[in-house]
């Protein structure tokens, strides 16, 4: 579905190709969200339906890959850094066992109430991978995410955003920062 009228109307005629970035939420994008709780340990991780696909297709034409993700449960004292990347070491290895790749991931561990600068919609993290990779250009960008905040966060930094959601009532109060709209990460993939 597409909300906003951009001038191509459609992904597939952006012309991405090694030049674009893809920066991807984590939960609820990549792996099942846990409803108000958070992923403190691998046993929790579930990978979304089909998401092995879409990355493998994303690997073949995105210049490069990141992942963006808010993980306020480390600054609320429920999991460590360490827990963190554990989770991250072990769903990295499933990825690329499965023939795709993801180039780095940015987290902020701060809760909201901090507002740090790294935080979504903030932000810190498009900065970070700026500085780490200077090629970025953010206008042949592409956010994906489940949240408003990440909607925001592309819009802040002049990104293609893309929604995960069935959810109509949110997608019609944010039609204004949302460009396209998909049910889960493979549908997207299937139409770039």
């Amino acid at each position: 579905m597409i909300l906003r009228d951009l001038s191509t109307k459609s992904l597939k005629f952006i012309g991405i190709d090694k030049k674009w970035t893809l920066f991807l939420d984590r939960d609820g994008v990549i792996n099942k969200r846990i409803v108000d709780d958070y992923i403190k340990k691998w046993e929790q991780f579930e990978f979304l339906p089909d998401v092995f696909t879409a990355l493998r297709h994303f690997s073949d034409i995105f210049g490069k890959i990141f992942i963006v993700s808010n993980q306020q449960g480390i600054g609320k004292g429920l999991m460590t850094e360490k827990d963190l990347m554990e989770i991250h070491n072990k769903m990295l290895e499933q990825i690329k066992n499965n023939g795709a790749r993801i180039d780095k991931i940015y987290f902020c561990p701060f809760k909201k109430e901090a507002n740090s600068i790294f935080r979504k919609p903030n932000i810190g993290m498009a900065l970070q991978a700026k500085k780490d990779f200077p090629q970025i250009n953010f206008e042949k960008s592409i956010i994906v995410g489940d949240s408003v905040t990440d909607m925001q966060f592309g819009k802040n930094m002049k990104m293609v955003n893309v929604f995960i959601s069935s959810d109509v009532g949110t997608i019609r109060k944010n039609q204004q920062i949302i460009d396209f709209v998909f049910k889960d990460l493979y549908e997207f993939s299937q139409n770039i």
